[in-house]
């Protein structure tokens, strides 16, 4: 399903548009895809800095921490 947005523009804009074959709701579209995508990885990459602040510096070798671990436990 999809729904419409207007946008207003100055009329020498849409002629232009026209005049140079542009399929202007084509290009929109693929604008506001591509936005959105950007939009989508920048907030991921915010979150993830955000939860490795969080998380703090691991010190060592913390996988060979845990296989010493695995080999003391049996």
């Amino acid at each position: 399903m999809s729904v419409v947005i207007s946008v207003r523009v100055p009329r020498r804009l849409k002629e232009e548009l026209e005049r140079l074959g542009i399929n202007y709701s084509a290009a929109v579209r693929e604008f506001l895809e591509e936005l959105v995508r950007r939009e989508k990885a920048r907030r991921l990459r915010d979150e993830m800095e955000r939860l490795r602040r969080s998380i703090g510096r691991v010190e060592g070798n913390l996988a060979a921490e845990f296989v010493r671990e695995d080999r003391d436990a049996r």
